[in-house]
């Protein structure tokens, strides 16, 4: 059998790659300290000097959506005119989720709040004013600017994907300003650096994941563990095999079910805590915290703390911007590869609005249960560290055994179902697109996540985590921009073609307002291209 004949896989981009993260593998594991103080000079650089690029990025990516969302360009169909989704809302929304937030969520739903209580970068710390303004920045950080920038790379990849016939790839979506030679080495490098920042992206979610995992097994059976580095290295092992598991199974045997299966355990634990904890208070807060964050939104997007040293942003707003942009090759490719047929409008609707609201009612839930203990009740929840923190508040609850066991059981799936997905979109990149490849490259790709989730563990832990996703959404964040035009040039081509159509074919098409049924102007890359 000649094994080269079994890959699909494009040579200027795989190869590139993986010399790329190999380099970083090694140094990583053969220059421990070293890779330590680079990364702490890398995050200290990006923050000091391009801290303002981040913020304005995220706003320009927020505010484009929105516009989409209501000018005409809402109508058109990702897809043919006559295409209807593939998923069911439900299975949609879950897989949504599940690859958008999923450990992330489960890891600071706790611990953000609590961190900004006591340590509160606008008012006095550990008051009630504090856990207030905790709610509004945690809000902040996991609202609709990170699903903003899934939608500029989702929605671009669909729209050229399922309505223009170009592959499904980060290179498709430049095809109006570059043309042809996004199949030469510019097209090359886009979808490198989209591997990269997917790559380090997907680890840092890992790594998030496996520290509350063995945080968990660690607080529960009271381990005592001083270094937990070996039982998180062991874990990324186990869940990792695991994880390739679902990968042999695809998309719709693997993910799909894996991410139902998540969302409804992640469900039960959320209303479980919700019930049996302070329900008004938690109902009240929500509508307060969501009052406090839109009314808000704009002066905090804009907010640089010019006048400071910036650390906290640092710390947290700019290893979220930068962690949402790293990580939305992935995300975006995800969504889009599961969204065809809806029309631009469902599609930012639908990832913009609903599971924002899931989330900020997850935050609420945990957030200000956690902080109402702190405050009015027994406490114990500051004390232990951030991975420990959710298990500490379970703790205060009844049938807390169980729970716990369902928050790892949770964390386990969303590492699942995010190395899973980021193998499939990383592999469909090094293919130059193609949906339908070998399942052993699948399976690579989600070992070396697992690698390099390791790795960043091993080199400085949470630090480590958080200055690769800054640095590696940096440059990504430039090409996101320029991929805001491409699709904008794209759109108003496609209603200029519709006018010149209309005028030629007024009769057949004077009361479509979809679309459908008009002609397929091959010329400009319609759905037959």
């Amino acid at each position: 059998m000649d094994w080269k004949a079994q890959l699909k896989l494009v040579p200027g981009v795989f190869i590139p790659a993986i010399v790329v993260i190999g380099v970083f593998l090694g140094f990583g594991v053969f220059f421990v300290e070293q890779a330590e103080q680079v990364f702490n000079a890398v995050q200290g650089g990006i923050v000091h000097y391009f801290g303002w690029f981040y913020s304005m990025s995220v706003a320009f990516f927020l505010l484009f959506v929105v516009g989409l969302f209501f000018s005409p360009w809402g109508r058109i169909r990702l897809g043919e005119d006559d295409s209807e989704p593939e998923y069911s809302y439900f299975s949609w929304f879950a897989m949504l989720f599940s690859a958008g937030m999923g450990i992330g969520l489960v890891f600071w739903a706790v611990a953000e709040p609590m961190s900004y209580y006591l340590a509160s970068p606008t008012v006095e710390s550990g008051t009630v004013e504090a856990a207030s303004e905790a709610m509004r920045l945690t809000f902040f950080h996991w609202g609709v600017h990170a699903w903003a920038i899934y939608i500029v790379v989702g929605l671009s990849l669909a729209y050229f994907s399922f309505r223009k016939g170009l592959p499904l790839t980060i290179r498709s979506a430049f095809h109006p300003l570059l043309g042809d030679r996004i199949q030469g080495p510019i097209g090359h490098a886009i979808d490198v650096l989209a591997i990269f920042g997917t790559i380090f992206g997907v680890a840092t979610s890992l790594g998030l994941g496996v520290m509350q995992v063995a945080a968990g097994i660690d607080y529960l059976f009271g381990l005592g563990l001083e270094d937990a580095t070996g039982l998180q290295l062991g874990l990324i092992a186990i869940i990792t095999l695991i994880a390739t598991g679902s990968v042999v199974a695809g998309l719709d045997k693997g993910i799909r079910r894996l991410s139902n299966f998540n969302m409804i355990v992640a469900v039960i634990l959320v209303l479980f805590v919700f019930a049996v904890g302070p329900t008004v208070f938690l109902l009240n807060n929500w509508v307060e915290n969501s009052g406090n964050y839109l009314s808000t939104i704009v002066q905090t997007t804009f907010w640089n703390d010019a006048w400071g040293d910036g650390e906290w942003h640092g710390a947290w707003t700019f290893f979220y911007w930068g962690w949402w942009i790293a990580w939305s090759p992935f995300v975006g490719m995800f969504i889009a590869r599961v969204s065809r047929g809806r029309t631009i409008r469902e599609f930012i609707g639908g990832v913009l609005l609903v599971p924002v609201a899931f989330t900020t009612f997850w935050l609420t839930t945990f957030g200000n249960s956690g902080l109402h203990r702190e405050l009015f009740g027994a406490g114990g929840i500051a004390g232990v560290r951030a991975e420990e923190m959710l298990f500490a508040l379970l703790q205060g609850f009844p049938l807390s055994a169980v729970t716990s066991v369902l928050a790892m059981i949770v964390v386990v799936a969303f590492f699942v179902t995010s190395s899973d997905s980021g193998s499939l979109v990383v592999d469909m990149l090094a293919s130059g697109g193609d949906p339908h490849t070998p399942t052993g490259q699948r399976v690579f790709w989600a070992l070396l996540e697992g690698a390099v989730a390791g790795v960043l563990l091993w080199a400085g832990g949470l630090g480590a985590l958080q200055a690769a996703a800054i640095a590696t959404g940096l440059p990504f964040a430039a090409v996101l921009s320029v991929m805001c035009f491409a699709l904008l040039k794209a759109l108003r081509t496609e209603s200029m073609d519709r006018g010149r159509i209309r005028k030629v074919f007024p009769a057949r098409n004077h009361d479509n307002e979809g679309g459908a049924g008009l002609p397929i102007d091959t010329a400009h890359g319609g759905d037959d291209a």
